[in-house]
């Protein structure tokens, strides 16, 4: 079969790439070691810090985001210290495992991974650490596995209620420049970013913003450690801030896409993706009118702007849909993983995405819901059209 057009990428991540970062990237290597390209580097760091909303300092990493997870770990836990992990979902569970792989012990809070965290669950736990032995709470912000979006300032709050002095570390590889994040205002100590959802690269960059508390345990505490240690990382020139050779292209790539969202504005892309995600809930919420089809959130308020996940009576393979969609229409979309593999589709909505591109997504989906015989309600495009319209 040959396919015309060009194919959409709806996965909570990777993400689409606009042409202009792709031509930013599209070019030769050049001398690192010049002032010029050691300028280019701070100016990307300083504009990160500020999509964080913090005046800490941002380390940048060629690594994807599990290399952010291990750094913000080996920095900031120490031989003997405690991690407490609510289990969100999938990336939850990763990053506890990665902790553990470490030596470093993990308290879990179990959930059902059907709706946000619990903050009494969490107070709980802090209060019964008597010891003051756990040093972090590690939170995922948006649980792509699940669609869930989990506010930290709860957490902030529980930890403060219980007096416990553990760092708040939050993983915003699918929030930061997608969803509102104030990582200062917020109380939080740690953020792990990565490059290939709300900031449009491809994989392969990743980012810790550390604040005054993070930087004070980092000098003295955290794991034996080289690469991913801040304290070699806080040089001027552009092999100190990445430990050895920049990834040139992707730092161009970087400077691209920063003044891409620079040029939108932050509030201006937080109420793109909040629309486009009301239209992507409206077209599910009537395919769910035949029972077949619903939400895996059961907490409307928690869905993310980022993604949705979609879950299907027993007997409906979502992975034929996927297929359906990917190999006939070329637009992919993600499927269930960790726990939820093989019973979950995942639309991501999330970095270089517009009215045209969502609803083609959702035309696509609508259309192999009825090729391959699948109870839905029907309007969901024509919802989705209604949602975009009301603004």
């Amino acid at each position: 079969m040959i396919r015309r057009g060009r194919g959409l990428v709806q996965l909570p991540g990777p993400t689409n790439i606009p042409e202009r970062v792709l031509r930013a990237m599209h070019r030769p290597s050049v001398d690192f070691g010049t002032r010029a390209f050691a300028e280019l580097v701070a100016s990307c760091l300083d504009d990160l810090a500020r999509l964080c909303w913090t005046r800490g300092r941002v380390y940048a990493y060629a690594a994807l985001g599990h290399g952010a997870w291990e750094a913000a770990l080996v920095n900031l836990v120490g031989p003997g210290e405690m991690v407490l992990v609510p289990e969100t979902g999938r990336f939850a569970t990763g990053w506890a495992e990665m902790a553990e792989a470490l030596g470093i012990r993990v308290v879990r809070i179990p959930t059902d991974m059907r709706r946000s965290i619990e903050p009494e669950a969490v107070e709980a736990a802090l209060r019964a650490d008597r010891e003051r032995r756990i040093r972090c709470l590690l939170a995922v912000h948006v649980e792509t596995s699940t669609g869930i979006r989990h506010d930290p300032r709860p957490l902030r709050a529980a930890l403060d209620a219980a007096g416990h002095p553990a760092l708040l570390v939050v993983d915003a590889i699918a929030s930061l420049a997608a969803i509102p994040l104030e990582m200062d205002t917020w109380g939080v100590d740690a953020l792990v970013a990565g490059s290939q959802k709300g900031l449009m690269l491809p994989p392969g960059l990743s980012f810790v913003a550390a604040g005054p508390r993070a930087l004070e345990v980092a000098r003295t505490g955290g794991l034996p450690r080289k690469y991913w240690d801040w304290r070699g990382r806080d040089g001027t020139e552009s092999y100190e801030r990445f430990y050895g050779t920049p990834p040139v292209q992707m730092i161009f790539g970087l400077r691209e896409a920063l003044d891409m969202l620079a040029e939108e504005g932050l509030p201006a892309v937080h109420a793109r993706h909040l629309r486009l995600a009301r239209a992507v809930r409206a077209a599910v919420a009537s395919w769910a009118e035949a029972g077949a089809i619903g939400f895996h959130c059961r907490d409307p308020e928690a869905r993310a702007d980022t993604v949705t996940a979609l879950t299907f009576a027993p007997e409906i393979e979502p992975e034929r849909l996927r297929e359906r969609c990917r190999e006939r229409y070329g637009v992919a979309f993600g499927g269930g993983i960790g726990p939820f593999r093989g019973r979950l589709l995942r639309i991501g909505h999330m970095g270089d995405l517009d009215e045209a591109m969502i609803l083609g997504a959702l035309g696509v989906l609508a259309l192999a819901l009825a090729e391959t015989d699948v109870p839905h309600g029907r309007g969901g495009v024509e919802a989705a059209v209604e949602a975009l319209a009301a603004g």
